[in-house]
């Protein structure tokens, strides 16, 4: 039972992820590069927001626990604008590497509990959310819509403040999925989308992804 709810927290909070992976990265040398300098971008983000939130806690009373929650508080906001403002700055260097790049291309037991799951799901959310949040952060600095740009960190701030409510499973986990419904379609017509190509993809009528798709036998 316990490998059962390993597989399946596992699956449910990264299937989608490597899927996605999978299908739109993995067979393009220069995503795989984006990739990687994206990580690497958001592991530094997260290691300078521990790193501040560490010398404040040394620095704290430790006996307050109004102060430590604070400080919990202070924390997320901090990881979060660290987070966006990294992101800022690898969508700057990707404007500047882009064409160098592209020239580069072309050369124990027991039975599963409801924490577990709601954990698993929250994680999928947070996977996903920041993938739609890239795409509508980049379109918005390309064409300069400040607004679409504030309304990224806004919604990255309320998600995050969301966890605090995470024993709570149902007001955490049910504005976070309608976040998620809301930048998902946001970031489907920013990449480009609409209801007419959507409707072909689904009834399987595009002919461009099916030509492009297709695998001689």
């Amino acid at each position: 039972m316990t490998a059962s709810v390993f597989f399946g927290c596992t699956f449910i909070a990264f299937g989608p992820a490597i899927a996605l992976f999978l299908f739109t990265i993995a067979r393009d040398p220069l995503r795989v590069i984006f990739l990687i300098a994206g990580a690497f971008f958001w592991l530094v983000s997260l290691l300078l927001s521990s790193l501040v939130w560490f010398v404040t806690v040394q620095m704290s009373n430790r006996e307050s626990a109004a102060q430590q929650k604070g400080l919990l508080i202070f924390g997320v906001v901090l990881s979060v604008l660290l987070q966006e403002a990294f992101r800022f700055g690898y969508y700057k260097l990707l404007k500047k590497a882009n064409e160098g790049l592209l020239v580069l291309s072309q050369e124990e037991t027991m039975p599963i509990s409801i924490r577990q799951l709601a954990y698993a799901f929250m994680t999928l959310a947070m996977i996903l959310l920041h993938t739609f949040w890239g795409v509508v952060f980049f379109e918005a600095c390309e064409k300069e819509r400040w607004g679409s740009l504030a309304a990224v960190v806004l919604s990255h701030l309320l998600v995050s403040c969301l966890t605090f409510a995470n024993p709570h499973y149902e007001g955490s986990l049910i504005p976070t999925y309608i976040i998620l419904s809301l930048m998902a379609t946001w970031a489907f017509f920013c990449a480009g989308g609409s209801l007419r190509n959507l409707k072909l993809c689904l009834t399987c009528k595009d002919k461009d992804f099916l030509l492009a798709n297709h695998r001689p036998r």
